[in-house]
């Protein structure tokens, strides 16, 4: 549950924004943030770049001490056709079906993994919510 309203309210009123008859990543990124909303002791930073990117950063309160533990990004190059960039440390999840992009020192100096998803697709989004359960455990160990 988010405690910082704030916070709360700038996610809410990025998504109310957020424009265009068939925008499938608007809905994936309500799940995601959603699905992050709903785990316990998980704190959020939103950080809006207009033009650039929107980055949801879910930070599990009293973890392993990480700044966050995964990097939901709204790609904002092309407001009408924006996608979503998932990322993760390495040592944080698995990539049981092979479907992320390997990045060395990608995340804040250290290894990761980065999934992009351009498209509407239930099954890699299903993956993907797999993968945030995955990281929120890890954080807490």
């Amino acid at each position: 549950m988010i405690e910082d309203k704030d916070v709360e309210s700038e996610i809410e009123s990025f998504l109310g924004d957020w424009y265009g008859e068939h925008q499938p990543m608007r809905h994936w990124f309500a799940i995601f943030y959603k699905e992050l909303v709903m785990m316990s002791e998980v704190s959020l930073a939103f950080i809006a770049r207009p033009g650039v990117s929107y980055s949801l950063r879910p930070r599990l309160n009293n973890g392993n001490g990480r700044e966050f533990f995964a990097i939901i990004d709204v790609i904002d190059d092309d407001p009408a056709n924006r996608w979503l960039s998932v990322c993760f440390y390495e040592d944080m999840i698995t990539d049981p079906e092979g479907r992320g992009e390997s990045i060395p020192g990608g995340l804040g100096g250290s290894d990761g993994y980065c999934f992009d998803l351009p498209d509407d697709d239930t099954d890699f989004g299903r993956y993907l919510i797999a993968r945030l359960r995955e990281a929120r455990t890890a954080a807490a160990a």
